[in-house]
């Protein structure tokens, strides 16, 4: 008998885990608010996604690393950490034959993973409907759309974003962070070379990030309180310029900007389980990360393809024991660095003097050789597959 998949939301985590499930015998159906011209052809949004080597490897067997330009694909080669205008500066990556991984824009991957999946014969795409009530128990899953149809399955996956309704409307709570701060991301250009090295330093009242792209080109990631990123989001582009100079000095040489900043207020999410009865989680709506680790969208990805590996070929695939094995797997991978970010944020945004000396010894001591090999593989290979 064909056993019914719904997918609620069709953004990452949800087009890899309808993609993953190329092959099987079950029928697949995406539920997305967002036109489907959209989905296909997304906007930029000024993210920049650093992939480790893992992601990319399941991104090229789901047949989308291919529809990403090749021109698009920035390697990254060392990772810097900083604490304020100290010269030492933690180093993850240096010395390692080849890339940490690729920055690659959310819009390309995004628009990639759509290629992949469009035309999938056991995939249905729902695109402009909205999930306004779910509902789950061991007997099977349903959904009611804002147009008033109603579906039915055999599993129910919430892929729809780190503040998730379908997970509240299952009766899933999730611990939430909110820092008070938000991230802006836009491209600047500089006259000094990056050679492929991301550079994040921590200083009074401020997060900056420098991630590697084309010759010339980085995107740069500041992190400010609420009202103060507001501000500087509003400023003219001479304003704008003059304040990244500041802030960057003369080590990238003049700079220009190629993009205006967007912003994104930050904020971590953790689920308090990823399944239930004919129920489980991916991406954003299991794990909310921050972008400090650079680990949100590669966490996403895994979690739709572990997801994929224990019900691909399952007779029901809303069988209790496979979705607890995938939930155990994925909470024992991703608990321990969401525990170390969380801390990581708040000992690098305390800005009370008793809390420097405490940044600087955390970074040296990642500077130790186990530790920062150790590092570096995390970095790359984050979870267990």
């Amino acid at each position: 008998m064909r056993r019914t998949i719904l997918i609620v939301g069709a953004g990452p985590a949800g087009l890899s885990l309808a993609r993953s499930l190329a092959g099987s015998p079950h029928q697949v159906v995406l539920i997305e608010p967002q036109p489907r011209e959209e989905l296909a052809a997304p906007p930029p949004d000024g993210r920049e996604i650093a992939l480790t080597l893992r992601s990319e490897r399941i991104l090229e067997r789901l047949g989308a690393w291919q529809h990403v330009p090749e021109a698009e694909k920035f390697p990254l080669t060392e990772a810097r950490v900083r604490n304020g205008k100290s010269p030492f500066a933690l180093s993850i990556g240096s010395g390692q034959t080849g890339a940490l991984g690729h920055l690659v824009s959310n819009h390309l991957i995004r628009a990639a993973l759509f290629k992949a999946v469009d035309g999938q014969p056991n995939v249905e795409l729902r695109c402009g409907r909205k999930v306004v009530q779910a509902r789950t128990s061991p007997a099977g899953a349903e959904v009611t759309l804002d147009d008033g149809t109603r579906l039915a399955a055999d599993l129910l996956v919430a892929a729809d974003t780190r503040f998730s309704q379908t997970r509240e409307q299952l009766g899933i709570g999730a611990s939430v962070e909110r820092f008070g701060h938000t991230m802006m991301v836009g491209r600047i250009r500089h006259t000094k070379a990056h050679r492929g090295v991301a550079t994040e330093w921590f200083d009074h009242g401020r997060t900056i990030a420098l991630l590697p792209l084309g010759e010339g080109i980085s995107s740069l990631v500041l992190t400010l309180p609420d009202a103060e990123a507001q501000r500087v989001c509003a400023l003219p582009d001479a304003d704008l310029t003059a304040l990244y100079a500041r802030y960057l000095g003369d080590e990238w040489g003049e700079i220009a900007l190629e993009t205006r900043p967007t912003p994104y207020p930050l904020a971590m999410t953790y689920a308090e389980r990823f399944s239930g009865p004919r129920c489980a989680l991916v991406g954003d709506a299991a794990v909310g990360m921050h972008p400090v680790t650079a680990h949100g969208f590669n966490f996403g990805l895994l979690s739709a393809w572990r997801l994929a590996r224990v019900i691909a070929q399952a007779s029901d695939p809303g069988e209790p024991s496979r979705l607890k094995r995938y939930a155990i797997r994925h909470r024992v991978a991703t608990m321990p660095l969401y525990q170390a970010t969380l801390h990581l944020v708040g000992l690098f945004t305390d800005d009370r003097h008793r809390a420097r000396p405490i940044r600087a010894g955390v970074l040296r001591l990642g500077a130790l050789p186990p530790v920062r090999k150790a590092m570096g593989r995390l970095l790359s290979e984050p979870g267990m597959a």
